[in-house]
């Protein structure tokens, strides 16, 4: 047990900045506004505009008003509808931890990103999960039995209510007492990495897939998501300026307007990835943000953004644009004098996971050709 919870210590010292911050704001996350709820401020939403057909606006930097990004189609495509786990399979863990699975008939697939549920639904396994995470939100999850709390606080009762054959989780939920009860209880624990970047991407599906015995269909949906992301990016690249000086200034603002949390993303930290894949210039990162660094008026006005990413529940949780622009330096920066706030779905925008093309392509879409 105290070899057990070394590693489990050890394991979240190398947990990436964005779990840290949100962790912090899990308290406030369940009072945000709900989805598409009025903030008062009008916001043009971007629906499934193909790339291909795209024409991007002359000068991206000079764009103005609030955009929200929403990809196509919310679900999960599965790689298969009839997959076949050749159980059972025996991983280790990014813990160490050697584990047995039986059974994949119950999954719980649980952390701070929604990433894992949607994973396994990637691998045709969808019609197993049994419960869900508060970050797991694409449609076919939505009706199952939510078993964290407070935010993103694991209940052992809950999940132990559920008999799950299997728990795949990571390192940003807690308590990690619930996990060791969980464990305790007889139910197979496998621990995946939580690294979310669109590098990572094959890396998760490849783990929980081993777990689920299902390696095969992991080498399958891995193949088709590197291929999205892939063409996804190329044209993206089509609608890009090619010189770097005419390229969005672009930064991600993590908010909680209930918890007071206000923090700029950086280096590391999921957001800078996306960033950079839509052609943009992370200015936190370029200012020397590595993980994440609390929102100041220095900060922003040294960053000097053009766009500001942040989350739906996040710019709702301030009150929406008017409410975001009243937050240290925004409504001095270059985007705040612009209104040029993009927002897109807490459940979608760092997850990296089987909609990560469908994300980039709508952020594109939403910073270079809102409206089209």
């Amino acid at each position: 047990m105290q070899v057990w919870r070394a590693r489990q210590r050890a394991a979240r010292l190398v947990v990436v900045a964005t779990a840290a911050v949100v962790a912090l704001a899990a308290a406030g996350c369940d009072g945000a506004a709900a989805p598409g709820s009025s903030t008062g401020d009008p916001r043009v939403t971007e629906r499934a505009q193909p790339l291909s057909a795209l024409t991007a606006a002359p000068d991206a930097r000079a764009l103005t008003g609030p955009t929200t990004a929403t990809v196509a189609d919310a679900d999960i495509v599965p790689i298969t509808r009839t997959p076949h786990p050749v159980l059972p399979a025996t991983v280790t863990d990014v813990q160490g931890t050697r584990v047995a699975v039986r059974s994949a008939a119950r999954i719980l697939a649980l952390d701070l990103y929604g990433s894992l549920a949607a994973t396994v639904a990637g691998l045709g396994l969808g019609d197993r999960l049994v419960g869900r995470d508060v970050s797991t939100g694409f449609p076919s999850a939505r009706a199952l039995p939510v078993v964290t709390t407070n935010g993103h606080q694991l209940n052992a009762e809950a999940i132990l209510a559920l008999h799950p054959s299997v728990l795949i989780t990571d390192t940003t939920l807690g308590p990690w007492d619930a996990v060791l009860q969980v464990r305790d209880a007889g139910i197979p624990v496998v621990v995946v990495s939580a690294q979310r970047t669109l590098g990572t991407v094959g890396t998760l599906v490849g783990e929980v897939a081993a777990a689920l015995g299902v390696r095969a269909e992991g080498r399958t949906l891995t193949s088709r998501l590197h291929g999205e992301i892939a063409r996804t990016e190329q044209q993206i690249r089509r609608i890009t300026p090619r010189d770097p000086a005419r390229r969005p200034r672009i930064v991600f603002l993590y908010a909680r307007g209930q918890s007071g949390v206000y923090y700029l993303f950086g280096k590391g930290s999921g957001a800078d990835s996306l960033i950079t894949a839509i052609g943009g210039i992370d200015v936190a990162s370029e200012n020397g943000v590595r993980g994440f660094t609390p929102l100041n008026a220095e900060a922003l006005a040294k960053a000097k953004p053009d766009v500001i990413l942040m989350m739906t529940k996040g710019l709702e949780s301030v009150g929406g644009v008017s409410g975001a622009l009243q937050l240290p330096g925004v409504a001095q920066s270059p985007a705040g004098l612009h209104r040029r706030i993009v927002d897109a779905s807490d459940y979608e925008v760092l997850s990296f996971g089987p909609l990560t093309a469908q994300v980039l392509a709508a952020l594109a879409r939403a910073v270079y050709a809102p409206g089209s």
